[in-house]
């Protein structure tokens, strides 16, 4: 009796070890299989067509229509493409007037119409964006306005105009006649900004410049459950802090009163910084999604790229677009989501500040630059030719899942669009730093990405990875940021525990806070908001232990919370401390 007892429990626990080892395995498929994404949008960014040279877009406005997506850019040569938010291809047209600034487009009874900044009087439209095909609705809009945005209605059958660029200027809405577009009544004010008040809308990459007048534009407009919700962007294109605050009405031209929480988009830190100026939509399975324009601004004020990110409404009608790890990759959703930790995958940053090697350096720009999470600053070979290359040393073996290269154009003359503008290169990896294979093979590539993110087909166990030019389009061969992304088996960091929160009495725009350094903890995320389940701003810090944060309203309580995070993974940090 006893040797059937053990001979049946051997059976169930040899059963249960062999469904434990299939799950284990559909979990590690089903990881594999994620489709991911990482900001900067990858993009054919255009060169400007003057000297000097850099890459621009911005002011993005997103239409899904007949299921598919349309981006609309500033000065992009054309509008983009795209049936699953990953991939995009470039649609060039005559018919529109695509070197303005700012495009709006809306969906009105089966058809898309467009206009643009200071856009000559006219409106477009088109049943068949994807031919490149519009025909003018109107040349006689009385108007030539800086940053419109149309609103299309569908619940009262109208049609809305908001629009305001300016220093000191207000936020304007009107109602157009849906079938001339003419405006029916006045032009009212809907609302200004207020820097004093308002820490989001000082300008300065950190909000410190008070000198500076605050920029307001980027009207967008949003219905949801009845309520109007209009988003602008604050404090200036060209700085870090550039974010998008929001507004909320009963009714499309107001009154519209602030939300509690703003800015609803924010990411002054990181690789990627700036959330300004964008548009938020639906994607197919009707998640929030909020794209928007992130800065470089070295080469030149408007040198810009564009940022996507999850964004939720929650049971009291806040929205927030979260940016805590924006800039590492995130799950495309092929069904409706409910928190943003449906979307992380959990493959951590692996190449910060790791040892780099490089086969030549160009003098002001050493191969650090490469890995410091600045794509303000980068690496530069002294040359293009065939053969430089960057090694980055992880330190350990790690489980690589993705890379993303973002190229830098050391001294490129290029302007516009030409068929010669892509990138070729080779990437490998290695164990020891002698035996190398091919991880990624774009020798043969035609596709101008300067923001290259590719997910590999299964993770690679690897400590080096080397990439080599092959071909580079103008310029110098020269990176802002190769960014290596996955896991590696050790422990998670502790908790990190603040010292101290200080609010400024003067202003009460500021915080001051500084934390406990964690033991091999890459950085801190912290968390904030004006309740203490709406945590919903996030300020990325790595390595250092204190931050000043200046974007508080000043009539309100906060709450805050820190996470520590390393190559491993994140520490969430349960302490919520408060500050009146």
């Amino acid at each position: 009796m006893k040797n059937m007892y053990h001979t049946n429990h051997s059976k169930v626990l040899f059963l249960l070890l062999s469904l434990l080892s299939i799950l284990l395995a559909a979990c590690r498929e089903k990881e594999n299989k994620v489709k991911t994404i990482c900001n900067p949008v990858n993009l054919s960014y255009r060169f400007s067509l003057d000297s000097p040279s850099w890459r621009e877009a911005a002011d993005p406005s997103m239409i899904k229509y007949k299921g598919e997506y349309y981006l609309f850019l500033s000065k992009s040569g054309g509008y983009f493409h795209s049936t699953d938010l990953v991939h995009w291809d470039l649609i060039t047209t005559d018919s529109l007037p695509i070197e303005k600034y700012a495009p709006t487009v809306m969906e009105m009874d089966g058809e898309i119409y467009f206009t643009a900044s200071v856009a000559t009087n006219k409106i477009y439209k088109s049943a068949d964006p994807k031919s490149g095909k519009w025909e003018l609705v109107t040349d006689q809009f009385p108007y030539i306005l800086a940053d419109p945005m149309l609103f299309y209605d569908s619940d009262t059958d109208k049609v809305y105009l908001y629009y305001g660029s300016g220093a000191a200027t207000p936020m304007m809405g009107m109602e157009l006649d849906k079938k001339t577009f003419m405006p029916k009544g006045e032009a009212i004010p809907l609302f200004y900004s207020n820097a004093e008040k308002y820490g989001w809308e000082v300008s300065g990459d950190y909000n410190t410049n008070y000198k500076h007048t605050c920029w307001l534009e980027g009207a967008w407009m949003n219905q949801y459950k009845g309520k109007y919700y209009l988003q602008y962007a604050v404090p200036g294109t060209e700085f870090k802090s550039y974010s998008n605050g929001v507004y909320v009405s009963e009714n499309p031209l107001g009154p519209f009163t602030l939300l509690k929480h703003n800015p609803f988009s924010y990411k002054p830190e990181g690789f990627v910084n700036g959330t300004g100026h964008g548009s938020t939509f639906q994607d197919l399975y009707g998640n929030y999604w909020n794209i928007g324009t992130s800065t470089i601004s070295r080469r030149h004020m408007f040198e810009r790229r564009i940022s996507l990110y999850p964004t939720f409404f929650d049971k009291d009608g806040d929205v927030y677009a979260y940016t805590a790890w924006g800039d590492y990759p995130m799950i495309v959703p092929d069904k409706k989501i409910s928190s943003p930790q449906d979307l992380f995958p959990g493959w951590m940053l692996l190449s910060y500040k790791k040892k780099v090697e490089a086969s030549s350096t160009l003098e002001g720009y050493p191969t650090e630059n490469a890995v410091n999470e600045d794509i303000r600053t980068w690496w530069s070979a002294k040359t293009a030719d065939k053969g430089e290359f960057m090694t980055v040393d992880l330190d350990r073996n790690s489980k690589v899942y993705a890379i993303q290269v973002n190229f830098a154009d050391q001294d490129a003359t290029a302007l516009g669009k030409s068929d010669s503008i892509y990138y070729q290169y080779r990437i490998e990896e290695s164990q020891d730093g002698i035996t190398w294979n091919l991880l990624v093979d774009k020798s043969e590539n035609k596709v101008d990405a300067p923001n290259d993110y590719i997910q590999l087909d299964k993770p690679a166990d690897t400590r080096y990875i080397r990439i080599t030019n092959i071909y580079f389009p103008s310029g110098k061969f020269s990176i802002s940021g190769l960014r290596v992304f996955g896991k590696v088996d050790k422990p998670v960091p502790a908790t990190a525990q603040f010292t101290e929160l200080t609010r400024n009495n003067d202003n009460r725009r500021t915080v001051n806070l500084s934390w406990s350094k964690v033991n091999d903890a890459t950085g801190y995320n912290i968390r904030f908001g004006t309740q203490k389940n709406k945590l919903y701003h996030n300020y990325l810090v790595y390595e250092d232990n204190k931050v000043s944060i200046n974007i508080l309203n000043t009539d309100q309580t906060y709450y805050f919370a820190i996470d520590s995070f390393n190559e491993a993974g994140v520490t969430i940090g349960k302490e919520i401390k408060t500050i009146q």
